[in-house]
């Protein structure tokens, strides 16, 4: 189709943790549109398999270790030339009580998910600075925004909370010299991750009793908001925070 506003052909796309559940449903969801998806990830296995599948190319990337998110960076502008849009999905969570939480299970949590999206914010950020355009989707999560119960998890909420502020930040700081920075909030996903609280049924009763569609989501409802923000059709969205929920967050 012509001038179709969401195409991203002959762009490049980086998606951090790509290559599993909801990144690899963005990394399809990107493909499928056009662009050339670079899966960074940090499980070699699951990078380079869903690299292969998706015609793209796979660079291990450790999202905590600076070191790791600019050697990622300088590879991909040397074999592209470039980066036109950043998913920052890496992502961890634990449930434990706040006054029994470990100080290195705090530091695993914010590492991952607060750190690891400045770090990658911020070194490709650089590159989208100096060509001056691009587009940054942070997967944020309804966890920061609302405190989900009844499992404990302060540390994953914190961080959640923390990628939406540096969103709106950098979207401030970014937005006059041609960089778009927003985010992507969903509710609970069927996902590796929350099927392990499924299990306890206590808390799927809860999950889903508060959620006014009354399911959880499946990673490719999420996928294409995603699509949405790394497009041209959202060229005036910047600083969004889009909660995809299924209601949760309206009662």
């Amino acid at each position: 189709m012509e001038n179709n506003v969401f195409s991203l052909q002959d762009r490049v796309a980086v998606v951090t943790g790509g290559g599993r559940s909801l990144g690899l449903q963005i990394s399809r969801a990107l493909r499928d549109a056009g662009a050339d998806v670079v899966v960074a990830e940090v499980n070699a296995e699951t990078g380079a398999e869903a690299a292969e599948e998706l015609g793209g190319t796979f660079v291990r990337t450790d999202v905590t270790d600076p070191t790791s998110v600019r050697e990622m960076v300088a590879a991909v502008v040397e074999s592209h030339g470039r980066i036109d849009v950043l998913v920052n999905n890496a992502g961890v969570v634990h449930n434990i009580p706040s006054e029994d939480v470990p100080d290195d299970e705090w530091r695993k949590v914010m590492s991952v998910n607060l750190d690891g999206v400045f770090y990658c914010c911020r070194e490709v950020g650089r590159a989208m600075l100096e060509r001056g355009s691009g587009a940054i989707v942070n997967i944020a999560s309804m966890s920061g925004v609302i405190s989900n119960h009844p499992q404990p998890q302060s540390a994953y909420n914190a961080s959640k909370a923390g990628v939406i502020m540096l969103t709106k930040s950098l979207a401030g700081e970014w937005a006059g010299r041609g960089v778009r920075v927003n985010a992507v909030s969903p509710g609970y996903i069927r996902t590796p991750m929350t099927e392990v609280g499924l299990a306890n049924q206590e808390w799927a009763d809860v999950w889903i009793s508060s959620t006014p569609i009354g399911r959880l989501a499946e990673p490719e409802e999420i996928a294409p908001a995603v699509l949405y923000l790394a497009s041209d059709a959202s060229s005036f969205a910047t600083g969004t925070n889009l909660l995809i929920d299924g209601g949760y967050t309206s009662w």
